[in-house]
């Protein structure tokens, strides 16, 4: 069936031309082969093992349930000519198809069919590497696909790919003050308990929406307890427009731009003054729904000049805000112990 004949056809019969056609890849010697859904297929006394409470199998099924929907989101963001490919007219999901990445990155379709419907299959480094550069990943997106994979990454290079293992500990001792590290996207990719017990809780998010803009702008929680949201957001869009002159062709970049602009009518009117600006270390007031106003002075750390990455430290501004601190830090221990 010629490329043109495949565009024509809807997926479903696509992905049945696939089946048939390609070698695929082979796991424990014997062929595999695809399945009309798109879930993973457990019976009997094994589902019920997978989704029980606690249960490594289903931290597994969890882990690789939200490693498909990322690599379908970061496929779904290409347009086949920023891979090389021709445009195509008739498309009916945007982005790439799964046998164009497939065949860009070099492994089986239905290989890669599978590793996106969350089944139960091994992929090395080098494969991860292969489907990562094909999917145009920046450093920190790399990195969670290989920690959604649950592989250690031992091709990574580039400058703070990943982040120090000091990071963390840095973090944890400034408790109770609240501290980040995010680049210079915003996105959040490391936090203390202070900082979470701040802004709410982030471990629950998927991975796209820990960022700072799009909690700002999309979170009601955030956006009222920001006492001077009007100014913040004008200042933090007029970063990630200076920020991008260095990523203007990345996906990521444009991804995020394309997301806050169709959620948010008053990002789109920001980010169309094209106001630039550089990050300051400034005063923030914070409204916490549990122990009243915070008044917070947050100081930027670089980590990775390149890729923007910083940790910032938020510390009281005075002593009403310190002591507040302290109680959030006192209640969550209570509640730990409880």
């Amino acid at each position: 069936m010629s490329q043109q004949a495949l565009e024509d056809q809807p997926e479903a019969a696509v992905l049945t031309h696939v089946q048939e056609t390609t070698t695929g890849y082979r796991q424990n010697g014997s062929a595999i082969d695809l399945e009309p859904d798109d879930s993973p297929h457990l019976h009997g006394d094994t589902a019920r093992e997978a989704y029980e409470p606690g249960n490594r199998r289903h931290e597994l099924a969890h882990r690789r349930q939200e490693l498909g929907g990322f690599l379908r989101s970061r496929r779904e963001r290409i347009a086949p000519e920023q891979v090389g490919l021709p445009p195509a007219s008739r498309r009916r999901t945007p982005g790439l198809r799964r046998e164009e990445v497939a065949t860009l990155a070099g492994v089986g379709v239905t290989w890669y069919t599978w590793l996106e419907q969350g089944r139960d299959i091994n992929a090395s480094p080098q494969v991860l590497d292969a489907v990562s550069r094909t999917l145009l990943l920046d450093p920190h997106e790399r990195e969670h696909l290989f920690r959604l994979a649950d592989i250690p990454d031992g091709t990574s290079q580039g400058e703070c790919a990943s982040l120090p293992p000091t990071a963390q500990l840095l973090l944890d001792k400034l408790e109770p003050f609240p501290a980040s590290v995010r680049n210079a996207r915003f996105d959040i990719l490391a936090w203390n308990a202070a900082y979470e017990r701040m802004m709410g809780d982030l471990h629950d998010r998927p991975f796209e929406e820990r960022n700072s803009l799009w909690l700002l702008f999309t979170s009601e929680r955030c956006r009222n307890a920001t006492l001077d949201w009007e100014e913040g957001t004008r200042r933090m869009v007029a970063e990630l427009r200076a920020a991008m002159a260095d990523h203007v062709a990345e996906p990521a970049w444009k991804c995020l731009v394309s997301r806050l602009s169709k959620a948010s009518p008053e990002f789109a009117e920001l980010w169309e003054r094209h106001e630039v600006t550089n990050p300051e270390n400034l005063t923030k007031r914070f409204l916490h729904p549990d122990v009243g106003l915070l008044r917070l002075n947050y100081t930027h750390l670089w980590l990775g000049q390149r890729l923007g990455t910083r940790m910032t430290t938020y510390t009281p501004a005075d002593e009403q805000t310190h002591e507040r601190l302290l109680e959030l830090q006192r209640r969550a221990v209570e509640l730990q112990l409880a």
